[in-house]
């Protein structure tokens, strides 16, 4: 491996929320997975099926967690983290569809900012907004049990 260290699950990364953080450790692996996998001959077939898989994952992920905003009307209550947070889905997917159509031009994106950006991102987004998130639907489900 060359420059990127594995990211390691700790209860930093816990949000308490067992949806999300199931879902969490998934991304946390197949981050890993890639790093594991990405030499620093990148190749785009290589490149293709790791973003694909990863966007494939995320989305899935993004529509659990926005399931949860609206289940918890996370809006209603803090409209500014629900936009942030929604742009940060849509941010993600852009760019990672971005890196795809690279790959299919031939453009291939270098395994170290490949993995900057993955792990920047998810550490990222986990520690400042999914916990928001989290922190909103913890005493919801507080107040209903």
């Amino acid at each position: 491996m060359i420059g990127h260290e594995l990211i390691v699950w700790s209860n930093s990364l816990v949000t308490g929320v067992t949806e999300m953080d199931d879902q969490h450790r998934i991304l946390v692996n197949s981050i890993n997975e890639a790093n594991t996998r990405l030499t620093s001959h990148v190749n785009a077939e290589i490149l293709d099926e790791i973003t694909r898989n990863l966007l494939s994952y995320a989305l899935y992920h993004f529509e659990t967690e926005e399931q949860l905003m609206q289940e918890y009307d996370y809006s209603t209550s803090s409209e500014e983290d629900a936009e942030t947070h929604l742009r940060q889905h849509r941010e993600f997917s852009a760019t990672v569809v971005a890196v795809r159509d690279g790959i299919k031009a031939g453009k291939l994106m270098s395994r170290e900012d490949l993995l900057s950006f993955l792990n920047n991102w998810l550490i990222n987004h986990i520690l400042n907004t999914d916990i928001r998130l989290a922190a909103h639907i913890l005493a919801k489900r507080a107040v209903t049990n």
